[in-house]
């Protein structure tokens, strides 16, 4: 069985009709080709994401999300994607956007890291913000 779930570790953003949003974001994976088992959000604060920054990928900053696969490539996939509340909400108000809407496209930005895209280079962030306002537009989080 394909899973989704929702942990909170200091974050605990209101989510409307989870089951609806977890079928979802299993469709994109199913959109993308990508075959996964299991996928764990985490919702935390700036300064654990902060941590697990500098811990893993050597970088102080803080940062919205970071996705972590778990599995090896010849399995389905099994990851966790890392969430700051307090940066969504940072950025929905820097943005003048809905917040369930920014939490929405970071939770997808997610998902299209785990389906292989980067966004390194400005090609790159151009194909992920196409994929993620294509997938947004598909969302019904209003």
């Amino acid at each position: 069985m394909k899973t989704i779930k929702f942990y909170n570790q200091g974050g605990s953003p209101e989510i409307k009709n989870k089951q609806k949003l977890k079928g979802f974001l299993r469709s994109i994976f199913a959109d993308e080709k990508v075959d996964f088992e299991r996928l764990s959000y985490i919702f935390c604060k700036d300064e654990f994401l902060l941590e697990l920054n500098r811990k893993y990928l050597n970088h102080d900053t803080y940062t919205d999300i970071i996705t972590f696969t778990l599995s090896d490539k010849s399995a389905p996939l099994t990851a966790e994607i890392y969430i700051s509340i307090e940066r969504v909400l940072e950025n929905s108000k820097s943005l003048k956007i809905d917040f369930q809407e920014e939490l929405y496209r970071v939770m997808i930005h997610g998902i299209i890291h785990l389906c292989g895209f980067s966004d390194h280079s400005s090609k790159e962030k151009e194909i992920m913000r196409e994929k993620e306002n294509f997938y947004l537009s598909q969302y019904r989080f209003t």
